[in-house]
């Protein structure tokens, strides 16, 4: 659906025409810039907004399709930027993903979302606050956009960060339990969380760079400053992914460890029954003549050898601690 359609001309919110086409040609005739929200439109709605404004087919065809990496690209003068937005269910420890399409024109910006992810709605209003910065043009909007974004990133790597260290007291706190499974979700969510952030480095790093003639010189440095930040984000994710890889190391080597000790002390048992089983499948045979058979103390003799070759195993398996 159309979220909100709105002319702004140095950096103030001014009465408009609903037509969006009437607005931009308003915008390209007297100064100013259009900007138009899109959640989830139907194809009937972006294709409204697409005869007004004359998208690329390619950007077009990006938009509609949807599920696009992290980029950016330039059609004519009309730049196309792809941001994937995070969202983070603390319930199920589970992240989702979904996507900002940002077609930028000097005089509009369209913004399309697909799927859940940051929340978006105060954006408008916060930078309607400052007139300073939104006269600047649609890439004051893109930048306030995008830095929304990327700080819910860094809300998330809290939230993941917290989770990571619960995980790994768990596997350092001497339980005999495998928490495997676990590990392995949470290393697949944290993965998922990669995917939004890494790509999106270079799109970024070509807008802070002198590169991007398009945008004007004085945000440059906002866009550098949220560069920052991404990377911040970039290399917190990284150490968790890191982490987790150790942990779930650490913990596949507790469960070798449990098993071999678990190995030593059948070991052991089974050596402290072998005495006396040898001893007493030996007298069990029946043959006539075998020494000692008629001597009296044969069989308290027996029984104190059978006894004291179980207290002699039982003390070394012990000071060996494989019992």
């Amino acid at each position: 659906m159309i979220v909100d359609v709105a002319l702004y001309r140095d950096g103030i919110r001014i009465p408009a025409p609903s037509d969006i086409s009437d607005q931009v040609e308003i915008a390209r005739r007297d100064g100013g810039f259009v900007w138009v929200g899109l959640a989830q439109p139907t194809q009937e709605e972006f294709d409204h907004v697409v005869g007004e404004l004359n998208f690329h087919p390619l950007a077009v065809e990006d938009a509609v399709n949807a599920k696009q990496r992290p980029k950016i690209e330039n059609y004519d003068g009309l730049t196309f930027f792809v941001i994937k937005t995070v969202f983070y269910n603390e319930e199920r420890s589970e992240i989702t993903t979904g996507e900002l399409m940002c077609f930028v024109d000097k005089h509009f910006i369209v913004i399309v979302r697909h799927g859940e992810g940051s929340p978006l709605s105060t954006v408008r209003h916060d930078l309607e606050q400052k007139p300073d910065l939104l006269k600047l043009g649609p890439f004051s909007v893109l930048h306030a956009v995008v830095d929304r974004v990327i700080d819910e990133y860094t809300n998330i790597a809290t939230e993941l960060e917290n989770d990571v260290i619960n995980i790994e007291t768990k596997v350092f706190g001497g339980q005999r339990k495998t928490y495997s499974q676990e590990i392995y979700f949470l290393k697949r969510e944290v993965i998922e969380y990669r995917h939004a952030i890494e790509p999106l480095i270079l799109p970024l790093q070509y807008l802070a760079s002198d590169a991007a003639i398009d945008i004007p010189t004085k945000m440059k440095p906002f866009f550098r400053d949220t560069m920052d930040h991404l990377q911040f984000a970039n290399q917190h994710a990284i150490g968790m992914d890191l982490l987790l890889t150790t942990v779930l190391q650490a913990d596949l080597a507790h469960v070798q460890v449990r098993q071999n000790e678990d190995v030593r002390r059948i070991s052991a048992w089974v050596a402290l029954a072998a005495g006396p089983t040898m001893i007493a499948g030996i007298y069990g045979m029946n043959f006539e003549t075998m020494p000692e058979l008629t001597w009296k103390y044969g069989y308290p003799t027996v029984l104190l050898i059978i006894t004291s070759l179980s207290a002699l195993l039982f003390y070394k398996f012990k000071k060996s601690k494989w019992l």
